[in-house]
């Protein structure tokens, strides 16, 4: 059995679907910290030929919490992020697909930072038909006060995973022989090159999801999140 482990990201971009798709179950962090700074609760779009920066206002809380213990913004105007994505994208080819989901997605009603993410990534899975098994890392039941690699085996062994597969980025941070000793395979997910007109602009590579599936055909997106990829 291949499983993936990862935090939650809001829309991320489609290596973090391929990841998905790469395995039988992946389990989404909910009990380990939020990091300022990281791509938690923000990502990239493209506005005006350029990236630019969209995230999710949080309400104030200590750097000791949890992902599940963050809230949004009680402030957070869901309106405006979904203008900035429209201001960006309405005349994409693909916009009349896409936009429904975005804003199903945008208007789910939960401040619970953990809850919204999860809703976020389950919906965009159905929508590429992705049927990997998701699970929450706070419900398997292991040492939940394993850090690092400690608790990634701890989380594959506790599942019975042959193989842990995890993003390219990943690579430095994990050592084969540890897998190997526990009986286990460690793969990485590197996706293969990937571009697609963007208004007829220099391509920025390796944005949200969102802009993927505004300028490419729902089965094109599909088919690079289930095989854009190679293990390594």
């Amino acid at each position: 059995m291949k499983l993936a482990i990862m935090q939650p990201y809001f829309f991320p971009y489609i290596g973090y679907f391929q990841l998905i798709a790469a395995v039988d179950q992946f389990v989404v962090y909910d009990n380990i910290k939020y990091t300022k700074k990281g791509w938690i609760n923000r990502n990239r779009i493209l506005q005006n030929g350029k990236d630019a920066v969209f995230s999710l206002p949080l309400k104030n809380g200590s750097d000791s919490l949890d992902i599940c213990e963050r809230e949004l913004a009680g402030d957070f105007k869901r309106d405006k992020l979904l203008n900035q994505i429209v201001g960006s994208y309405r005349r994409a080819p693909h916009f009349e697909q896409t936009f429904p989901l975005i804003e199903r997605i945008v208007r789910y009603d939960d401040v619970n930072l953990f809850r919204y993410l999860h809703h976020s990534i389950v919906s965009v899975c159905a929508h590429l038909e992705l049927d990997t098994e998701i699970r929450v890392s706070s419900g398997i039941d292991i040492d939940h006060e394993l850090k690092g690699q400690g608790k990634v085996l701890g989380l594959c062994r506790a599942l019975g995973a042959g193989t842990y597969v995890n993003a390219i980025g990943g690579i430095d941070l994990y050592a084969r022989n540890h897998f190997q000793a526990q009986g286990m395979e460690l793969k990485f997910v590197q996706s293969k090159p990937f571009e697609y007109a963007q208004f007829g602009a220099p391509f920025v590579p390796w944005l949200s999801i969102v802009d993927v599936m505004m300028f490419n055909a729902p089965e094109r997106v599909r088919a690079r999140a289930r095989d854009g990829f190679e293990l390594v």
